[in-house]
C-alpha cells in the first residue's frame, strides 16, 4: 500500500501534539518499516519521556484523523494471485503492529493470499532478521529456499542479516540507488516488473 504520505503526516502531528518540532519528511520516511516503538526513539533520542505520548498520538492520528488515502499499488492482487498460482508460499514481515496488520488485510481483502504473518508485536524489530527466521521456521522451509521483497533500506538489512535474497521495489520508500547498497538480486519499479522477474 502507498502509505508513505499518511506516516509522515501522522508522525508529522504527533511531535506537533506533544510541542515538539516536528521531524523532516527524509528522516521520517528513514525510520518506515521500524516498530513504532524504535522509530520514535530514531526521531527523538532527547525526549524518551515523551515516547508514550508520541506513539498513543501517532495512532490516534493514524487511526482516528489523518484521511489521506493509502491506496493498493498497481497490480498488486494480481501479481498475489499469480504466485499463489504457481504454488509459490507468501508471508508478510512488517513493523505495523498486530492489530494495524490486521486491519489493512481485512480492509483490502488481501490476507487469504499469505500463509503466515509476522508484526513488531510478535518479533524483534527490522532490522533483526528475527521475523524472517521466524517466518521460514514456521514454514518449514531454508532461508536459501526464501525471497525477500521490500522497498526500505530497513528490509533489505533485515534480509542481509538473515542470509535471505531479496529485491528492492521503488514504488514506496526508497529508491533504486538506495536499494541497491544492499546487493539485492534485482529491483524493480511496478509489481508488473515484479511479476515478470519471479514468474515469467
Amino acid at each position: 500500500m502507498d502509505s508513505v504520505t499518511k506516516i509522515v503526516n501522522c508522525m508529522h502531528q504527533a511531535a506537533v501534539s506533544c510541542g515538539l518540532e516536528p521531524p523532516s519528511d527524509e528522516a521520517i520516511k528513514n525510520i518506515i518499516g521500524l516498530s513504532l516503538e524504535h522509530a520514535v526513539a530514531t526521531l527523538f533520542p532527547d525526549n524518551a519521556n515523551l515516547y508514550p505520548d508520541l506513539i498513543a498520538g501517532y495512532k490516534h492520528q493514524y487511526k482516528h484523523v489523518d484521511v489521506t488515502p493509502t491506496p493498493l499499488f498497481a497490480d498488486v492482487e494480481l501479481t498475489l494471485a499469480r504466485l499463489k498460482a504457481k504454488g509459490v508460499i507468501l508471508a508478510v514481515a512488517t513493523g505495523k503492529s498486530r492489530a494495524g496488520l490486521e486491519r489493512l488485510l481485512t480492509e483490502t481483502k488481501l490476507g487469504h493470499y499469505f500463509s503466515a504473518t509476522r508484526t513488531s508485536d510478535d518479533a524483534q524489530s527490522k532490522p533483526s532478521p528475527d521475523m524472517l527466521l521466524q517466518l521460514v521456521k514456521e514454514l518449514n522451509i531454508d532461508s536459501a529456499e526464501a525471497l525477500m521483497i521490500g522497498d526500505t533500506k530497513i528490509d533489505m538489512a533485515m534480509a542481509q542479516a538473515a542470509q535471505m535474497d531479496r529485491v528492492g521495489v521503488t514504488m514506496g520508500v526508497h529508491n533504486a540507488a538506495h536499494l541497491s547498497e544492499f546487493e539485492p538480486l534485482a529491483t524493480v519499479d511496478s509489481y508488473q516488473q515484479l511479476s515478470t522477474l519471479l514468474l515469467d
